[in-house]
């Protein structure tokens, strides 16, 4: 019987085949405008602000509700 061979595929360096890939598929991204990369940031800005806003005021409430509660008892 014939045995069988194993043919081996080269696959180069896994590093550089990474770098390779990354770098075809950067290539691919649809990058956002100037203009529309200042919008989305100002938008998160607004809503990281309105939910620090909120939730400093639920703290404030919720410690002042404790506050009232230990004195009481």
């Amino acid at each position: 019987m014939a045995k069988a061979q194993i043919v081996r595929r080269r696959r180069g360096n896994p590093i550089t085949r990474y770098l390779r890939e990354t770098t075809a598929e950067l290539k691919k991204v649809t990058w956002p405008t100037r203009q529309d990369a200042l919008q989305l940031t100002g938008l998160v800005l607004i809503v990281v602000f309105l939910s620090s806003a909120i939730l400093g005021a639920l703290d404030y409430v919720f410690a002042q509700l404790v506050r009232i509660l230990i004195s009481v008892g």
